[in-house]
């Protein structure tokens, strides 16, 4: 779900990007430089390509900004979520795997094999 979501977030970013570049301004706007007047005059009509495209912007900056708090309230949860997770991990810790598996046989907990320590009192140069 919050892929899919992210995902979503980054094509309509990439339309309204689009979309707001081919807007013509008075200077003309990336819209006379692909040819967009001839086109869109042939398409759409003088006044209604420019109508079209401000409507389109104005319909993908909602999207954008809804799926930022839609983004931002399923992060927040999943935060939450992993933080209830973290603090029921601290309070009941397990010590090993074999001892979190009780019904196993052979899982029993065995203790370390350590090398007993030299005690000052032994000849350590032998």
């Amino acid at each position: 779900m919050t892929f899919f979501l992210i995902f979503l977030h980054v094509v309509v970013c990439i339309l309204l990007i689009i979309s707001v570049l081919l807007q013509s301004s008075k200077g003309g706007g990336l819209a006379g430089t692909f040819g967009g007047d001839s086109l869109g005059g042939a398409a759409f009509g003088g006044r209604s390509a420019a109508t079209f495209l401000s409507r389109t912007s104005s319909v993908l900056a909602v999207m954008f900004m809804l799926l930022c708090i839609t983004n931002s309230f399923i992060t927040d949860q999943a935060t939450e979520e992993r933080s209830l997770i973290q603090e029921q991990a601290q309070e009941n810790p397990v010590t090993s795997p074999a001892a979190a598996l009780p019904g196993i046989p052979g899982a029993e907990q065995a203790a370390p094999a350590t090398a007993p320590e030299p005690t000052s009192g032994e000849n350590q140069d032998q």
